[in-house]
């Protein structure tokens, strides 16, 4: 099968979206993170077009789609309207499958949060629960270590640093984050065009610069958080929700899913030994699996 391309008009964003499969299966909307865009799902959308309607939006300031300018436009309750938008034109009035990860995954937990009569499951790879995350940041110190880059990405000097030399500390932090033998030339030469499009390289940084996590310094008073002083209600995960798991990842750590049972009473972990936070790439015939296997079971089959 061959993706297919289009555009959504959100009234705030225009949305490019790849689809792939019958529009009469099963809708499954795949949500891509930093510093990716839609293909970051592609090869296991391959893998599960023969039962789903799979469908990747670029997300808003990344790629193809609009870039507005102002940092407050990159809250995460902007990401969620613009799916939501997207969701009322492709399957409205039924609920569908919402998978994320990395940054997506932090936009499918807030629409989960937000709107959880409209999914019938959640499946997340390799992203975090905002509550969990936060604790890790300020309570594990491996993991405030590995979030260090947040701070960096925030700076304003962020896009100077990141784009010269064609880019190459873009790809080193990529390289940090798991290992990258998917990588051919073809893929960086995607890579390099998708974050030459104009706009795109500030607004994919205006997520970090937007985002209320807080991560101070190794061994610095960890402070408030925004995010820990929210009504513990406000981030329930009422429907199924897999998570797939790759335990290598050097970006989050184990100590990111510690607890996420306390928000997700139907909730199922898979952990992948040897993966990274590149799950997708590294292991796509293996994610698609368990996605399957996961959405049938659940669905009585």
């Amino acid at each position: 099968m061959e993706f297919r391309h289009d555009h959504h008009d959100t009234g705030e964003a225009k949305l490019h979206f790849a689809s792939i499969g019958n529009p009469e299966h099963p809708l499954v909307i795949c949500l891509h993170g930093f510093p990716e865009y839609w293909a970051a799902w592609g090869a296991v959308m391959a893998e599960l077009a023969d039962g789903f309607h799979l469908v990747a939006p670029d997300q808003r300031g990344f790629n193809l789609s609009s870039k507005p300018a102002a940092i407050d436009a990159y809250r995460i309750r902007h990401m969620v309207a613009d799916l939501a938008s997207l969701a009322d034109r492709l399957s409205p009035g039924r609920p569908f499958v919402l998978a994320g990860h990395d940054w997506g995954a932090s936009v499918a937990y807030a629409f989960a949060f937000a709107h959880p009569g409209r999914l019938s499951h959640l499946v997340i790879a390799n992203g975090v629960h905002p509550v969990c995350f936060q604790r890790a940041i300020l309570d594990d110190p491996g993991q405030r270590t590995a979030s260090q880059y947040i701070n960096r990405l925030k700076a304003n000097d962020a896009e100077t640093l990141l784009s010269e030399d064609g880019y190459r500390r873009l790809f080193r932090m990529i390289e940090g984050f798991s290992k990258i033998d998917f990588m051919d030339e073809r893929m960086k030469a995607e890579y390099l065009n998708a974050w030459r499009q104009p706009g795109a390289l500030t607004g994919m940084l205006n997520w970090y610069r937007a985002s209320p996590v807080a991560v101070p310094a190794p061994g610095e008073e960890a402070g408030g958080s925004l995010i820990l002083d929210m009504p513990r209600e406000a981030f329930k995960v009422a429907m199924p929700h897999l998570v797939v798991w790759g335990d290598a990842d050097e970006a989050l750590r184990p100590a990111c899913i510690e607890g996420l049972e306390d928000f997700a009473p139907d909730l199922t972990v898979r952990r992948i030994d040897g993966a990274g936070h590149w799950i997708l790439h590294e292991k796509p015939a293996l994610v698609a699996r368990t996605m399957r296997e996961f959405l049938a079971d659940r669905a009585g089959e």
